[in-house]
């Protein structure tokens, strides 16, 4: 079967039907962001048909402890690609920012799709409602399951503490709700939107309070690298701003050789031609950081020539369809401010971070 790459794509060159497995998560937050994609993809392709395959993953089953802790990267995605390895699903739809920035190299991911809100929210418990973390009371308790979030925010509101929460957002919201040991809970702004819950929302952290984890607020689409009908499938989903944008981020933590074993954190901005990057480290109570900004001219209109480049992956993710310029562009901003942040010390502050965490 021949599958067109065009934006366009619809029922004159829809691929001849197939059922296409989907393998997602069993969350429901997961099942709404992969039943998203496959209705993208059914409006460019209507003789298509999917088919859900929903699976737990390690993530999913280790609640007890900091995610921070458990030191394994593809938490959230490991069970998903052995199914893709084993050809029991074709695609596989993430969470970007769950996706580690160097994948196994029989996977890549095949589209980027557009970005929600890549920002923190604050939910309140019910007693606190119309507050905001600045006003809360002295020692009120927040619960995050990032290091990042916690290192920002204690250096920021001094006057908290922060504890580790784990398990979906039904869970976490209903332990908020149900028992008095958080004052707030801290949740991706993107998640909350998916489910229909914004009203809960009673204060979104913007990047002077609190920088965003890399490629939050965008879901990745993980195919097998090799899978040339899939890639070609799929690769109408990239959303050129929040492609380069996540390669930029990408790029920047994985030359830092961070995770979520680390706070590492980052905002970019595309207008006007200029790519912005800011990026930081902290020590694990915020008290040591680093953060720079840097930017690049980018042309993300400029035309697609094919190439012998044209497979290339970047930080694990492959865009035929965009042009190859700026995708180094994007790729050579990371890695420039990750070397700045290196040069004045950041391995230092990491490497501290990273014994700290698995000390405790």
């Amino acid at each position: 079967m021949s599958v067109s790459g065009d934006a366009t794509a619809g029922e004159g060159n829809s691929p001849k039907m197939r059922v296409i497995r989907v393998g997602t998560r069993k969350s429901q937050l997961a099942r709404i962001q992969a039943d998203s994609v496959v209705a993208m993809l059914k409006d460019l392709y209507p003789g298509l048909q999917f088919e859900m395959v929903a699976m737990s993953t390690t993530g999913d089953k280790i609640l007890d402890t900091a995610l921070s802790k458990i030191g394994e990267k593809s938490l959230f995605t490991k069970e998903l690609e052995y199914a893709l390895e084993k050809n029991e699903v074709d695609l596989v739809v993430h969470s970007l920012k769950d996706l580690p920035t160097v994948l196994p190299p029989a996977f890549t991911i095949g589209a980027v799709c557009k970005r929600e809100s890549p920002y923190d929210a604050v939910i309140f418990h019910p007693k606190y409602a119309g507050q905001t973390l600045g006003t809360l009371p002295e020692k009120s308790v927040i619960g995050t399951s990032s290091l990042r979030r916690a290192a920002q925010l204690q250096r920021k509101f001094p006057h908290l503490e922060f504890k580790s929460i784990r398990g979906n957002l039904n869970t976490r919201l209903r332990k908020l709700d149900e028992q008095q040991e958080f004052s707030a809970i801290i949740l991706a702004a993107a998640g909350l939107q998916r489910m229909g819950w914004q009203s809960r929302v009673g204060q979104l952290l913007y990047p002077e309070e609190c920088l965003y984890a890399v490629g939050q607020g965008a879901l990745g689409v993980e195919v097998r690298a090799k899978d040339q009908e899939v890639l070609d499938l799929v690769r109408v989903l990239h959303d050129p701003e929040t492609l380069l944008r996540c390669i930029a981020e990408r790029a920047f933590l994985r030359h830092l050789e961070g995770g979520c074993s680390v706070p590492v954190a980052v905002h970019t901005v595309l207008k006007d031609g200029q790519l912005y990057l800011t990026g930081g480290v902290w020590s694990l109570d915020g008290s040591d950081s680093l953060k720079e900004t840097m930017q690049t001219t980018i042309n993300v209109l400029a035309q697609h020539e094919d190439g012998p480049e044209d497979d290339v992956q970047r930080v694990g993710i492959t865009a035929r369809n965009i042009s190859q310029g700026a995708q180094m562009a994007a790729e050579n901003l990371g890695i420039s401010l990750a070397n700045l942040l290196l040069n004045k010390g950041a391995k230092k502050i990491l490497d501290v971070a990273r014994q700290l965490n698995d000390a405790h």
